[in-house]
């Protein structure tokens, strides 16, 4: 029988899907599963992207460009200078998801054996297109104590060699729902001069920060031949099986490289290019997403305060996103915990799904105490999965103490 490829057998799945077996089973058996493990929101797509769909003139659904439609890119220049970025629409991509976006990222500024500086707890996904682009991640360790932001410039610096070529981040961030401030974003602007690095920059959650804003990768005009920017309508529109995002840059070789791959690839979506285009040319668009912010920092805020109810819980609310990544010092392997919860635990016939924090490190042994938790469920819900989930830790530790104490 013939092998597969090496780079494939290094692939780990997703954390976060390849527990789902376990939740089914788990409602098989009766009981209800709290999902606080998946970026899923739970607020409707909006209308006015669902109509575009729904109303489009086509009667052949044809190979869309491969940049994406021109109604399309006109619309997204449009959106970017609402939030002060300055793009023409030769300067983007749409492409299949924001996935596709930093595998366009990676495939281009990067050759078989180059290095990419990644911030980690991260989103997993990083780590497995860079093992099948043949790149090696680097992680720079943050920590929950002081909210997963950025260490000082001389951790990031010293993790720099002579493969490395870019710096790759999401902000606000997945899993720990930080944003970056504008002083650490310069901290990288330095270091990608001094080094001559691209920074490519994962801004899917770009709306959703609680107080202030987020800092672009296009904010700082230094930059301009170094940053590259990934995005995606999924969280923001709640359209996440729309698979759109976009890959930009000013940066011009960079830019001719990816219309080179989107030709490979043949194109992206239409129908989801209708709907955003047609959600973009709603004058209530804004208004449609400032409403999902306004929920979702509600969440947010419930979330937290029920953490706080949990012994030893460790975590800094976070300021953006809809992820809150928390450590717990009851746990030890937290893989373990989260298919415990869905096969070896319930309270009153409910249970919840976590993400494992494990999953999101490249270091091994990180995040083994620690779980992501996605705020998408409405509010009394967020509240009750987190009462199971403390009765869930208590448990567990129990059970552990039991296994650990020898037999006299």
């Amino acid at each position: 029988m013939p092998d597969v490829s090496k780079r494939t057998e290094q692939l780990t799945g997703s954390p976060i899907r390849r527990l789902a077996p376990f939740a089914v089973a788990a409602k098989k058996r009766g009981r209800t599963v709290y999902h606080l493990n998946i970026g899923q929101p739970d607020i409707p797509t909006p209308k006015a992207f669902m109509d575009g769909v729904r109303n489009a003139q086509i009667e052949v659904l044809s190979y869309s460009p491969s940049m994406g439609l021109p109604a399309t890119l006109d619309a997204l220049v449009s959106y970017y200078a609402e939030h002060n970025i300055e793009l023409s629409s030769d300067e983007m991509c749409v492409t299949i998801g924001g996935s596709e976006a930093f595998t366009f990222a990676l495939q281009t500024t990067m050759n078989p054996g180059d290095e990419v500086l990644i911030p980690e707890p991260f989103y997993p996904n990083y780590l497995g297109n860079a093992i099948v682009a043949d790149v090696n991640l680097v992680p720079i360790s943050t920590r929950a104590e002081n909210g997963f932001h950025l260490p000082p410039s001389e951790e990031i610096e010293a993790r720099i060699t002579t493969r490395t070529r870019a710096i790759m981040f999401s902000n606000p961030g997945n899993p720990t729902g930080v944003v970056y401030t504008r002083e650490e974003l310069e901290r990288v602007v330095r270091l990608a001069l001094k080094y001559e690095l691209f920074v490519i920059s994962d801004e899917v959650y770009r709306e959703y920060v609680y107080e202030g804003k987020a800092t672009s990768v296009f904010d700082f005009p230094e930059l301009r031949e170094h940053a590259i920017l990934v995005d995606s309508i999924s969280k923001r529109l709640s359209a996440c099986g729309a698979r759109i995002g976009v890959i930009a840059s000013h940066n011009k070789p960079f830019m001719a490289t990816i219309g080179k791959l989107a030709q490979v690839r043949l194109s992206p979506p239409s129908l989801g290019q209708y709907g955003l285009a047609a959600f973009l040319r709603d004058p209530s668009h804004t208004e449609t997403i400032e409403t999902m912010i306004r929920k979702f920092r509600s969440r947010r805020d419930t979330l937290y305060d029920a953490i706080q109810t949990i012994p030893g819980a460790i975590c800094q609310k976070p300021a953006g996103a809809f992820y809150m990544c928390v450590k717990f010092p009851q746990l030890d392997d937290s893989e373990a915990f989260a298919r415990w919860l869905l096969t070896d635990f319930e309270s009153d016939k409910e249970t919840v799904m976590v993400a494992p924090g494990s999953g999101f490190y490249a270091t091994p042994g990180k995040g083994n105490d620690e779980v992501r938790i996605a705020y998408v469920l409405e509010e009394k819900k967020i509240v009750r999965a987190v009462e199971v989930l403390g009765r869930g830790l208590a448990a567990y530790e129990k059970v552990r103490k039991e296994v650990e104490t020898p037999v006299s």
